[in-house]
């Protein structure tokens, strides 16, 4: 059975923007990669990452209700190595009840649902590096024509993967 190759990122809603950004900037050492006034988040990456991003933060809205912008954890995001296993899960999740919707942030293609629990997460595939262009420092969320991308990037690998020797 096909599955993740690792945790891409985690994203948390949190109370005060500028302050978590300072906080994690400061101790974390972190990188801001974007800031989206729009949507009101910036996304932070560690110095030594080859990521886009590692950390998304966005600002609560605690008065919008229990599932909305509330502090503490938004998502995960599962990253796959390859888009074809994107398409994949995006059949699985919708066999299953579990997807929530989809988009393109540009580096990243992603597939999203949620849990029995009602715990959001993303699946996500990554461009190559040398393919982030203009989305290099952006946060965008567009249409994901994912149909177009396997045909774009099919076999492409971006994520590696630990193969375990059998011994045999």
């Amino acid at each position: 059975m096909m599955a993740p190759v690792r945790l891409n990122h985690a994203v948390l809603f949190v109370a005060d923007l500028e302050r978590a950004e300072q906080f994690y900037t400061e101790v974390f050492g972190m990188e801001l990669v974007a800031r989206e006034a729009g949507v009101g988040a910036v996304f932070l990456r560690l110095p030594r990452s080859g990521n886009h991003h590692d950390l998304g933060l966005f600002a609560s809205d605690q008065a919008a209700g229990p599932r909305q912008r509330r502090v503490g954890l938004y998502h995960l995001a599962w990253q796959v190595d390859t888009i074809d296993e994107l398409a994949e899960f995006r059949q699985r999740l919708t066999e299953a009840g579990a997807r929530t919707g989809e988009s393109s942030h540009g580096a990243t293609k992603s597939v999203y649902g949620m849990d029995p629990d009602g715990n959001l997460f993303e699946v996500m595939w990554m461009l190559p590096q040398a393919e982030w262009g203009r989305y290099a420092n952006a946060g965008v969320v567009e249409f994901l024509d994912l149909p177009a991308e396997v045909l774009r990037w099919s076999g492409v690998r971006t994520a590696g993967r630990i193969v375990q020797e059998t011994g045999v």
